[in-house]
């Protein structure tokens, strides 16, 4: 019977953690788009191939996969944090300078995101590698702190002291966050960024740490929704918020310690028990009755049923578990299937995230800021969901379909972009909740989606090929919507008023819908593929 995950690999966990909370920087790019078009004299088409740049570094994020398939993990994270640093470092330095051209700016930010597909694959990989019969709740649960990031970087910026807001400007701000703490992080979880093989022996409970992560995200989450809506109305001050968030985010690093407290305190009691043993041998027959058998013996055996079901249930689905890789890929039907209806559904939402601040200034709203965290806030719980899902049904011996829960979660998309067309703000923010939570949760089951369909040999660079649809849809649609944006400016550079974007939003309403059929044609040729668990 193999053991249960150590310290060591909920540490690795903590680390996963840590750099999903700082590895989404693209995701503050909203806060600071407008004042950057204006420093730069840039259109709104350019603006949004700046947001396509991003994501255009997600092309080649297949060779993070090849990467970690030679290199430690650590190097990998610390490879994808340096592009960071170089990318918006480089932009943070010479923003101001006429130097600074477009095609640089654009180049830098691919670089960057290029960066973003390195740490994540590495969280991935210690999430799938290090907690094999809860591989998807781990990977739920790390993900979903990557919805945290916006907040994370728009509290940061809120807390830097007035003198150095005053020399540098927003843009300047979010890009030296941006290039710093990615790096800063790295450096600190990368001892934890290892696979830790799990060591034959007792079987103890998993109940308890993961319900303390549960309880801990949950805080989390509460406190970044809390910030977003309602810090004013309560006189919560940024800097108190600032440190509640880094409190929280401490926190995860108490499963570990008491974990290693708990087998050190093990081992005592099992050297004792061999001791006891030893002496009763020794003792003769007339005492075989004077040592107790162990209780713990007894209670593994009855904690274990539920946690076993979970296990063998995962060992299943790995036997029957086609792989695939490389060229054949690209060949299969379900792969376009799955690539287009994520493209279609999560990628558009992305798109629509990227596209909020202009949204809000087109609307009249002053401060875009208050939208993204709200937006992040609702994208980590909509991250957060699966891993309940997963966690609660794997106990009760079922296994949720990964392709059926993306295409009942893309289904209130189509209504969110519709209900944009009315112009009160009210339906904005209520919009922004929405495709916030589903862009969130399609963003955290796509990772465990593709470890469904094509196996885990080659997850590394399988999810890579499937996540450029992102800057393939970005492209798409957020050039589309720059035209159109654009075209009602009537050759200026400003758009005002609902109409801006109305032709946007019933085009991506009705490509959500499309998405959604797709999914559910997908998941409908999941259940008979040969080879698949029926779920």
């Amino acid at each position: 019977m193999s053991s249960s995950p150590s310290s060591a690999h909920w540490l690795s966990l903590v680390g996963s953690v840590w750099l999903q909370t700082v590895n989404g920087p693209n995701a503050d790019f909203a806060v600071y788009s407008s004042q950057l078009k204006e420093t730069k004299g840039i259109s709104q088409v350019q603006l949004n191939f700046l947001a396509f740049a991003s994501d255009a570094g997600k092309l080649f994020g297949w060779l993070a996969g090849v990467a970690a398939l030679r290199l430690p993990l650590w190097v990998v994270a610390l490879t994808g944090a340096t592009f960071g640093l170089v990318g918006y470092g480089v932009q943070f330095l010479f923003l101001d300078r006429a130097g600074l051209a477009y095609w640089h700016m654009f180049a830098l930010t691919s670089l960057a995101g290029n960066g973003i597909c390195w740490v994540n694959t590495v969280c991935y990989l210690l999430c799938i590698n290090n907690f094999p019969a809860h591989s998807r709740v781990a990977v739920s649960l790390a993900t979903s702190y990557l919805g945290l990031s916006a907040k994370f970087y728009t509290t940061m910026a809120d807390t830097i002291p007035r003198a150095a807001r005053a020399r540098y400007s927003t843009a300047e701000v979010y890009l030296l966050l941006n290039a710093v703490v990615p790096m800063a992080v790295a450096l600190v979880a990368a001892p934890s960024l290892r696979v830790v093989e799990l060591k034959e022996g007792r079987r103890r409970r998993t109940e308890a740490p993961f319900l303390a992560m549960f309880v801990i995200t949950l805080a989390t989450g509460a406190c970044a929704v809390v910030g977003s809506v309602g810090a004013k109305s309560i006189g919560l001050s940024s800097r108190a918020h600032m440190v509640s968030l880094y409190v929280l985010l401490a926190l995860p690093l108490l499963i570990p310690v008491w974990l290693r407290v708990r087998e050190g305190t093990a081992k005592i009691r099992e050297s004792m028990w061999e001791n006891r043993v030893h002496d009763h041998d020794s003792d003769g027959p007339e005492s075989e009755t004077a040592v107790p058998a162990p209780v713990s013996v007894v209670e593994i055996q009855a904690e274990d049923k539920q946690e076993e079901a979970g296990a063998e249930l995962q060992r299943q689905n790995n036997g029957q578990q086609e792989e695939v890789g490389g060229l054949r890929l690209l060949r299969l039907f379900d792969f376009w299937l799955y690539f287009l209806s994520y493209m279609f559904s999560g990628t558009l939402g992305l798109v629509f995230l990227n596209n909020l601040g202009q949204i809000a200034d087109s609307r009249g709203l002053t401060d875009a800021s208050t939208l993204v965290s709200l937006s992040s806030s609702f994208g980590f719980f909509g991250r957060l969901l699966p891993a309940f899902l997963d966690y609660y049904t794997a106990k009760s011996g079922y296994s949720l379909s990964r392709t059926a829960s993306m295409a009942w979660l893309m289904a209130p998309m189509p209504g969110a972009f519709l209900l944009l067309l009315h112009p009160k703000n009210m339906s904005l923010y209520a919009s922004t909740a929405v495709v916030g939570t589903c862009t969130g949760a399609i963003t955290s089951v796509a990772a465990s989606t593709t470890n469904e369909l094509f196996g885990t040999k080659n997850f590394g660079v399988n999810h890579n090929v499937v996540v450029a649809n992102i800057p393939l849809g970005s492209l798409c649609f957020g050039y589309l919507a720059a035209f159109l944006y654009q075209r009602g400016a009537h050759g200026g550079n400003r758009c005002l008023g609902a109409a801006c974007y109305r032709d946007s939003f019933i085009l991506w309403g009705a490509t959500c819908a499309l998405g959604t059929a797709l999914c559910t044609v997908l998941y409908v040729r999941s259940r008979r593929s040969p080879g698949r668990l029926p779920r």
